[in-house]
């Protein structure tokens, strides 16, 4: 399920945080990441794994290395980052049983979960991007222009 707070806000922190500070060629540390994010580095780093695994996010070693975008962030949805977060989740099925769980609860908690992902498959990194500019935020860097059709 999409509701799961933690693993999938935190994704689409980290995505942003690359979309917003790396730019289009740049890379952005793990570090980096987790100290504007306010989390540990080591709390992020599974995640990390699963977004580079699932080519969200590319990983660039080397002393310029570090985490950029797999795909244009126009290119990459919530719906996305959200399932790499929540399919490697190991909080397991020890939720609630009964018939009142089954019958009532469940499927409208299914129902609930789609219109979700149908709203998440229409925002973009670069809409989050767009709303961080929108909201005062800086870039640290300027971004050169593309003429990519």
């Amino acid at each position: 399920m999409f509701i799961r707070r933690d693993r999938a806000m935190i994704s689409v922190v980290i995505m942003l945080d690359v979309a917003f500070h790396a730019g289009r060629g740049g890379t952005v540390s793990a570090a980096d990441i987790a100290e504007r994010a306010g989390l540990a580095r080591r709390g992020i780093e599974p995640l990390l794994q699963a977004l580079s695994r699932s080519s969200l996010l590319e990983s660039v070693r080397g002393p310029r290395g570090g985490y950029r975008l797999g795909r244009p962030r126009r290119d990459i949805t919530l719906a996305e980052i959200v399932d790499v977060a929540v399919a490697d989740d190991s909080a397991g099925d020890d939720g609630p049983q009964g018939a009142l769980f089954a019958k009532v609860v469940e499927p409208c908690w299914e129902a609930l979960d789609r219109s979700l992902v149908e709203q998440m498959q229409t925002i973009t990194l670069d809409d989050l991007v767009r709303r961080a500019e929108s909201a005062g935020m800086r870039r640290p860097m300027a971004e050169p222009i593309s003429f990519s059709i």
